[in-house]
């Protein structure tokens, strides 16, 4: 009930309140949880991506383009928060493998759109079934009412540290300005 009472109260807080003790110790709480929840996913995701001949990265564009598709090389690059030349390296790779391939923009004919060909949309749907059935494994000792609120909270954060992100605000109190970030 304390999950489903937390959806109800998300909101955005406003720059003039007052600073809430417990926020900073659920803001404490919360850091730790996901510390180690995105821990335990990057471990997984190398383990269990890496041996289909794709690296973790070529699989999030490979998934970014079979959900968000046809995109321009720029959009992926924006989409998976990676530089152009990151992007450019990831998608070479995927277009020497046959995962991805470039046609025309129709918008712009100089332009390139990336695609995901029948090879690469056989090989996300293979990777993303294995992930999805550990995750059944995961929430099989669940209620449904449970599954869905957590579904719902995991959602609802993350689309409120990417909108932050996005907008160009820090998720977090601090920037990183320096060379050694």
């Amino acid at each position: 009930m304390g999950i489903l009472l937390l959806l109800t109260t998300m909101s955005p807080r406003t720059a003039t309140a007052a600073p809430d003790p417990q926020v900073s110790a659920d803001a404490h709480a919360l850091q730790a949880a996901v510390s180690d929840l995105v821990r335990v996913y990057q471990f997984r995701d190398r383990d269990r991506i890496c041996c289909y001949d794709v690296s973790v990265t070529q699989c999030y564009a490979l998934e970014t383009l079979a959900e968000h598709g046809p995109l321009r090389q720029g959009g992926l690059a924006e989409r998976l928060f990676l530089d152009k030349s990151t992007t450019s390296r990831v998608v070479s790779a995927l277009l020497k493998k046959g995962y991805v391939e470039q046609t025309a923009d129709p918008a712009d004919g100089r332009a390139v759109r990336l695609q995901v060909t029948r090879k690469g949309r056989a090989l996300y749907t293979k990777i993303t079934a294995e992930l999805v059935a550990q995750q059944e494994q995961l929430l099989g000792d669940l209620s449904p009412e449970l599954r869905a609120a957590v579904v719902t909270v995991i959602k609802r954060l993350a689309q409120a540290a990417d909108a932050r992100f996005r907008a160009g605000v820090s998720v977090g109190p601090g920037c990183c300005t320096g060379t050694s970030c």
